[in-house]
Order: C-alpha cells, then sequence, then structure tokens
C-alpha cells in the first residue's frame, strides 16, 4: 500500500463530496424512472465503465489477488451490498420530496465515521478537533429535534455510508478494482431485477430513444468518479478527517433542497448549520496547522 498523502487526499475527498452535493440535480432529471430501476442502471452502467476503465488503466496481478483470497471477494460484496442500499434510499429519497432527510443523514454520517474510526480503528481525536465533535454534534441534534420523530431516512443513509467507508477502508483492495468488482457482484441482482419486472420503463419500445436513457448510460461515469475518489482518499486520510469533509455534500443537498426544489427550511433549524460550518471550519483549522507543523503546507 503507498504511504499516505494528505494533501492528495483532501483534494480527492472534496472532489467527492462536491460531485455527490450536486447529485439531486442528475436524479431530478431521471425522477420519471422508479428509484429500485435506477438503481438497477447505476449497477449495470457502473459495471461496464468500470470495465473501460480497468482495462485501460492497469493494475497488474488484482485479479489473481482475489482469487487467491476469496475473504476479499466476501468483504467486497459486503460493501456493495451497503453502497447499494445507500444509492437506493437516497434516490428514493431525493424523488419523494425529502431531500431536507438526506442532508441530515449525511450530516450525521461524519458523526458515525468519529465514532467507528475511535471504536474500530483506535483514533484519538486532538482538543480542538474534540471541540469541533461537541459543536457538530448540537448541530445534528437540533435538527433531529426539528424532525419531530426518527428520522429513518437518514439514519439509513448515515449508517450504511458509514460502514461502507470503513470496510472500504480496511480492504486490502486497490480503489479502481474494488469498485468495479462490486459493481460486478451486483451485476447478477440488477439483470434478474429488469428480468422480473418487464414493464419497467427501460424495457420498453421506444425507451432508449429518449433523453432518459442517455441519463440511466451516464449513470455509470456519474456513479464511480466520486467513489473512485473517495476511496483513494480513505487511504491518505484518518477515517475521522474524511468524515468532516462530507459536510460539504449535504450544505449542496440542502441549498438545493430550499432553493431549487422548494422544500422548506425554517429559520429555527439555521442555527443546527451554524454550529456545523462552525465545527468544520475548527475541524479544517486544526487539520491545517497539523500539516503545516509537518511541514506539508505553505
Amino acid at each position: 500500500m503507498p504511504s499516505a498523502n494528505p494533501s492528495r487526499g483532501y483534494a480527492l475527498g472534496i472532489a467527492a463530496y462536491l460531485i455527490w452535493g450536486l447529485f439531486p440535480l442528475y436524479f431530478k432529471a431521471i425522477q420519471a424512472v422508479p428509484a429500485l430501476e435506477i438503481i438497477a442502471h447505476r449497477a449495470i452502467w457502473s459495471a461496464l465503465f468500470g470495465a473501460l476503465l480497468l482495462a485501460l488503466w492497469k493494475h497488474p496481478g488484482w485479479w489473481r489477488e482475489l482469487r487467491d483470497n476469496p475473504r476479499r471477494l466476501a468483504v467486497l460484496t459486503a460493501s456493495g451490498l451497503l453502497i447499494a442500499s445507500n444509492w437506493l434510499v437516497y434516490v428514493w429519497a431525493v424523488n419523494n420530496g425529502r431531500m431536507l432527510e438526506a442532508s441530515l443523514g449525511y450530516y450525521i454520517n461524519p458523526l458515525i465515521n468519529v465514532l467507528l474510526g475511535m471504536l474500530l480503528l483506535g483514533e484519538r481525536l486532538r482538543r480542538l478537533q474534540w471541540v469541533a465533535v461537541g459543536l457538530a454534534t448540537l448541530g445534528v441534534l437540533q435538527q433531529l429535534w426539528q424532525v419531530g420523530s426518527l428520522p429513518w431516512v437518514s439514519l439509513v443513509l448515515a449508517l450504511t455510508f458509514g460502514f461502507y467507508g470503513l470496510i472500504r477502508k480496511q480492504a486490502p483492495v486497490a480503489a479502481l478494482p474494488g469498485l468495479v468488482v462490486e459493481t460486478w457482484l451486483l451485476l447478477p441482482l440488477a439483470l434478474g431485477w429488469l428480468w422480473l419486472h418487464p414493464a419497467a420503463a427501460s424495457t420498453q419500445a421506444g425507451f432508449w430513444s429518449s433523453s432518459e436513457a442517455l441519463w440511466l448510460i451516464a449513470a455509470g461515469p456519474i456513479t464511480l468518479v466520486p467513489l473512485l475518489c473517495f476511496n483513494a482518499a480513505a487511504r491518505h486520510l484518518p477515517y475521522t478527517t474524511l468524515g468532516f469533509l462530507q459536510y460539504l455534500a449535504p450544505t449542496l443537498v440542502l441549498l438545493q433542497a430550499v432553493l431549487l426544489f422548494g422544500e422548506t427550511l425554517e429559520s429555527s433549524k439555521l442555527l443546527s448549520f451554524v454550529c456545523i460550518w462552525a465545527a468544520l471550519f475548527i475541524y479544517s483549522l486544526d487539520i491545517w496547522m497539523g500539516l503545516r507543523r509537518r511541514g506539508q503546507v505553505a
């Protein structure tokens, strides 16, 4: 495994979360297609696009390593099912007017990452980082209180992506081969679903000459590029740090929900976002100070 490069990790992590933050624009463009059908096509086109990338971007010996270590295939099966579950709930939330709940889920997720990093990876936080965690926790609790009931969409998104990231960080498989194998393992489920649903929109005559068809094909690169950035970033950054970068994505989702798609954000909820952005600033400042002390930034 290559040595950690924090600067590269930050660049890759920010790129991943910016792309994910703009995902609602993509899913709104194909909201006429049911969520399960979108997920099936995400798996199919991701598998094809991933195979093309793997053919162009050589990773010598990756298949032999997987063949000789069946446990790695089991790990990738688990991570593939987790990310597919995350996709399904997210697409359903975006196309059913629950983007604010989806945003909340990804605000909770960094706290899940911090918890997993501390409990399972032995990571420890410095004093300023504890302050940031406290502020973020306060902001999330404020949002949970405003929801007024158990936000199952938020919790499922936070937990599935939290454990997905943990598994991929620990899996001894390079980012691109791991992602491609994940999608290949999902391919039988996706094709089986389409075969069992002959009335699906994408199986109808004339569908593949429509604009929705092009959007579904685009699901391959749109899905794999940010996941590739995320998995590569996870190898260069502590899991707790990677978690805090994730605040970029839900903030973009929240802004789109309110400014573009007409979901209501009460003024009382603004306190949550003030807390969360303050936490992000403090945590990022602490990380930057640490990099500067080690001479990795000017």
